[in-house]
């Protein structure tokens, strides 16, 4: 479903963003971004989570676009505790708007990129959200808003670094509620079970 990856730099507001896009040649109404974990926790675009989403979205016809925060691999600039990554998020957003005019956004994020695809969802206005294992119980995500899309959140019971309990406590208060997936057995970085994390990504895409 993908011509290949185009490796590229994109400008960012602290220096050059690195970046890969992944197309797939066909006519989709949307393109996606998809934010990585942690920059100090080893986190990159090319974490498998990430390239799983990347997959499943391409598999909808989306294409996508990958990139590492500032301080990452060859992006420019340091870690900026969410604040800067999303404004990384936000120029990304801006060169796919222009690379493909007059198509929706699809935000995507994993952990610490989970809580960045977030915070951009409020600056923009996605067709939809996807967030894994998002981290919010390292950041405070109270000031946030529901965005005004579907939102699908997949969660592991048996996550280690982000608290599953948390994340499904923090859903319920939510309004509208987003869609929640809970994996039984399945940890931070879904071992095994990427193959249900991609299903569940593309099941939401089509229905949504």
């Amino acid at each position: 479903m993908s011509s290949g990856g185009e490796r590229l730099s994109i400008e960012g507001p602290a220096g050059a963003l690195e970046a890969v896009v992944e197309d797939t040649g066909m006519a989709s109404p949307s393109y996606a971004i998809i934010c990585h974990p942690h920059p100090l926790m080893g986190g990159t675009m090319d974490n498998k989570v990430v390239t799983t989403l990347g997959r499943a979205l391409r598999e909808t016809g989306i294409p996508t676009l990958r990139f590492n925060f500032r301080g990452v691999g060859a992006s420019g600039g340091i870690f900026d505790q969410g604040i800067g990554e999303t404004a990384d998020a936000d120029a990304v957003a801006g060169f796919g708007a222009r690379r493909w005019p007059g198509r929706s956004l699809v935000i995507g994020g994993f952990s610490f990129g989970g809580y960045v695809a977030l915070r951009l969802a409020q600056r923009r206005t996605p067709r939809h959200l996807i967030t894994v294992a998002p981290a919010i119980g390292l950041f405070d995500v109270s000031a946030l808003t529901v965005p005004r899309c579907p939102w699908l959140i997949v969660q592991g019971d048996a996550d280690d670094v982000v608290d599953p309990g948390a994340v499904v406590d923090w859903a319920e208060t939510l309004s509208p509620k987003p869609r929640l997936l809970v994996l039984p057995g399945v940890g931070h970085f879904f071992h095994g079970r990427l193959r249900e994390l991609q299903d569940a990504v593309i099941d939401a895409i089509r229905s949504g």
